[in-house]
């Protein structure tokens, strides 16, 4: 069993910043990719961010030069810095992570549960 505890999420004014985080505990051989994904009301899951087990990042071009993704592989854990944030941010924020649960095991992806970022005056 794998289980994605994500926090960090809330209500913030525009130009503000947060910082989310999801860390992945259980059965975990090895992390492959990690990432943010978020989903705003009325439309499709975008990824916002990614960052692979050697510390490639990408980033959608929205958040390019404002969000910042790091990892830490000792702890299995994930962040997300979001500066200068905008109106236009607030969605639900979900953490991605593609890991193996044993040597022999094929890569799996799984999902934390989602956590709220407002931007709002």
């Amino acid at each position: 069993q794998v289980q994605l505890v994500e926090s960090g999420g809330g209500l913030v004014q525009p130009g503000g910043s947060l910082r989310l985080s999801c860390a992945a505990s259980g059965s975990i051989f090895s992390i492959n990719d990690m990432g943010w994904y978020r989903q705003a009301p009325g439309k499709q899951r975008e990824l916002v961010a990614g960052i692979s087990s050697g510390g490639l990042r990408s980033y959608a071009d929205s958040v390019k030069g404002r969000f910042t993704i790091s990892r830490d592989n000792a702890k299995n854990t994930v962040h997300l810095q979001m500066n200068s944030l905008k109106p236009e941010d607030t969605a639900v924020y979900y953490c991605n992570v593609i890991l193996v649960r044993t040597v022999v095991a094929a890569p799996t992806v799984y999902w934390g549960q989602g956590t709220q970022v407002t931007v709002s005056s």
